[in-house]
């Protein structure tokens, strides 16, 4: 009964979707207030129905309803209740049904939200996400029913892949999902933008929060994933360039550059025509994210299988939605004249060649990813494009952007030059220089390329601040209390650059990892790192719905015991399948890692041990990028409307501070 009901508001969805589009688009050629609240209203209609139909999903996973082939094919009676729970987005039809709810929650929320907005462009932009969730809704119904019945249903249900059995991996795809859909909300501004014939300072401003929030949760969401790539699959890396993963890092890179450019907009209002070309490509990327991911192009962990009739379904989807907006950009774009004028070395130059660098990395990863697949289709030749392509491409561009992303903030607006900039910033070119010095002369020389780099963006984020607060020029006090007058998306933005730079700390001081692959039975030990670990014992073990064979291991150090390490071997008796549980030791700025890989008939082990400096800053870093931008997000004139810079330029309907 319940899961009739939820298809039946799946269904009802997509005919509001439908009516919000029409409504939303040609609404305001009427000119009628009645209509132009009629796309809001619809909006939050849509996220309800497809709230009943997730919650209807979820109900028949929890009840174990296997009467719904999706339960059926995902879950089990033995199935801990949580992941039972989580399941229910683990898969192709679910994750879908996920997707369009969350597209319309973005609905739902500028239509509550969006007062400040005025009437007929928030009518667009809802008739533009009403247009988009209302082809996803098509397709999932269509093609990718989640409600698919079957008789007679299994007596237990096949069980969730025993890798997706982890708390870190159960909020992981609703929040990369929250980031990918977020950015629909900056394409509908675009889209909206280019029917009305405007872009100005305001909206810029009114763009800016809707694309940091998609930019925190993906921010987020790609750190869950690299966490649980790390702590799960046993290898011990957080990134393995797989293409999966180099789909969520594109959609990041425009965002990012979307972020900084529209602050030209807000400030000079130049930019115009590339912020739209922004808005709409980053959304464009996390649509052909979802095509890959489900097309069965790409070979990898990550992918979901799909029938060829779902990878031709969303290719449409995607040509429309790509090509469509292109078409309206090429026809519309020469009206967005920039009025706007500024020096090349200034904070808008600056952000201009963030813009520059970011764009061209994800051009690099993008080529990349798709090279493989093309050649396959193409000339049905089968290569791969791996991780040493990406370092040797990637780095060479990542470097000046390092170099710039310090100088930046402390530049003038308009017209500036580098000498104060640069004078300002001794104190991080000095250690910068000493961190690089030191590692060079113990052989490290990509190590040391990495962490001067760091330490120079993050000395320079703390100097930012120190020049706002005019530090150690006025008394304490006074560089306290000017610290509660600087706006929170400065702040914000302090922290943004702080934390990149504590994730590239990160990664450069994986670079200085060492490791071993050893058999050791009880009693043995090896040496790494100056730590002696130490195989105690191998013995069974259990968990709600695995049996496990569980390693303990002694680590000391100059005879010392330091800690011990229990890594596991887990198998899943339902679904049959074996996996690995690593033991991680951490003290904030080194991990030590052991992975259990096998065991012979003998009574001994095949066991993995690594040593990572500087691991835990990779995600130490990322969560602190997001923290900026909630810091960001929290800035008041973020929820007022861009100031008037001129009576004579003033635009019809927007709000003043």
């Amino acid at each position: 009964m319940i899961p009739a009901l939820g298809h039946f508001a799946l269904a009802l969805a997509l005919a509001i979707a439908l009516a919000q589009a029409v409504v939303g688009l040609f609404g305001p050629m009427l000119r009628d207030r009645l209509v132009l609240r009629a796309a809001p209203a619809l909006a939050i209609g849509q996220f309800l129905m497809l709230a009943s139909a997730f919650a209807a999903l979820v109900w028949a996973g929890v009840v174990s309803d296997f009467t719904v082939r999706n339960v059926a094919e995902f879950s089990s009676s033995t199935t801990p209740l949580f992941y039972r729970i989580t399941g229910t987005w683990g898969n192709h039809d679910g994750s879908m049904l996920l997707w369009c709810l969350i597209l319309a929650l973005c609905g739902a929320t500028v239509g509550v939200f969006g007062n400040n907005i005025p009437s007929s462009l928030r009518s667009r932009v809802l008739g533009v996400l009403g247009l988009v969730s209302g082809g996803f809704l098509l397709f999932t119904i269509a093609v990718s029913d989640p409600f698919r019945r079957i008789w007679p249903p299994p007596l237990h249900g096949a069980g969730v892949n025993p890798i997706l059995q982890d708390p870190g991996l159960a909020v992981h795809p609703p929040i990369l999902y929250t980031g990918y859909v977020g950015f629909s909300i900056a394409f509908a501004f675009a889209v909206a933008a280019l029917i009305e014939g405007r872009v100005d300072a305001a909206w810029g401003r009114w763009v800016r929060p809707w694309t940091l929030v998609s930019w925190v949760f993906l921010t987020c969401g790609i750190c869950f994933g690299s966490l649980w790539s790390y702590y799960t699959l046993g290898w011990g890396g957080f990134w393995f360039w797989d293409p999966v993963e180099n789909v969520a890092l594109l959609p990041w890179l425009t965002g990012t550059a979307l972020i900084h450019s529209a602050i030209v907009v807000e400030k000079r209002e130049a930019l115009k025509t590339w912020s739209v070309l922004l808005a709409i490509a980053t959304f464009s990327l996390s649509l052909c994210g979802t095509f890959l991911v489900r097309s069965g192009l790409l070979n990898s962990v990550h992918a979901f299988a799909a029938s060829p009739n779902q990878g031709l379904f969303i290719l449409v989807l995607l040509a429309i939605t790509i090509g469509g907006s292109l078409l309206l950009f090429a026809i519309r774009a020469p009206v967005l004249t920039a009025t706007g004028m500024f020096a090349p070395v200034s904070r808008e130059g600056a952000l201009i060649l963030n813009n520059v660098f970011l764009c061209i990395i994800a051009a690099v990863v993008f080529t990349g990813t798709m090279y493989p697949p093309f050649v396959d289709l193409a000339f049905g030749l089968q290569l791969s494009v791996g991780a040493p392509f990406y370092d040797q491409a990637v780095l060479p561009l990542t470097a000046p952007l390092i170099l710039a992303m310090a100088v930046g903030p402390l530049l003038p607006w308009k017209r500036a030059t580098l000498g104060p900039a640069l004078v300002k910033l001794w104190y991080g070119a000095v250690a910068a220089l000493i961190v690089f010095g030191y590692l060079m002369f113990k052989g490290h020389f990509i190590a040391a390329l990495g962490l001067a780099g760091a330490t120079w963006v993050i000395i320079g984020a703390f100097i930012d601040l120190a020049e706002r607060v005019r530090l150690f020029r006025v008394p304490l006090g006074q560089s306290l209390a000017r610290l509660a007058t600087i706006p929170r998306a400065s702040i914000g933005a302090a922290f943004g650059h702080l934390g990149f730079g504590i994730v590239v700390l990160g990664i450069a001081g994986m670079t200085l990892r060492v490791h071993t692959v050893t058999v050791l039975h009880p009693g043995q030990s090896v040496d790494l790192g100056g730590f002696n670990w130490k195989l105690e014992s191998i013995v069974p073990a259990s968990g709600p719905n695995y049996t496990a064979r569980l390693a303990t291991i002694k680590v000391s150090r100059h005879g010392k015991l330091v800690m011990m390490m229990h890594p596991e071997r887990r198998f899943f008796t339902a679904e049959k399948v074996k996996t690995v549980a690593a033991a991680i030791q951490t003290n904030g700025v080194r991990n030590m890692f052991a992975t259990f890989a096998g065991e012979d008939n003998s009574g001994g082990g095949e066991f993995r041990f690594n040593i990572h400096p500087f691991a835990p800053e990779i995600w130490i870093g990322g969560f602190i990028m997001a923290l900026g931008g909630v810091l960001s997000l929290s800035d008041r004139r973020f929820r007022v409307g861009a100031p008037a810079r001129a009576k004579a330029r003033k635009p019809a309907g927007s709000a003043t501070v």
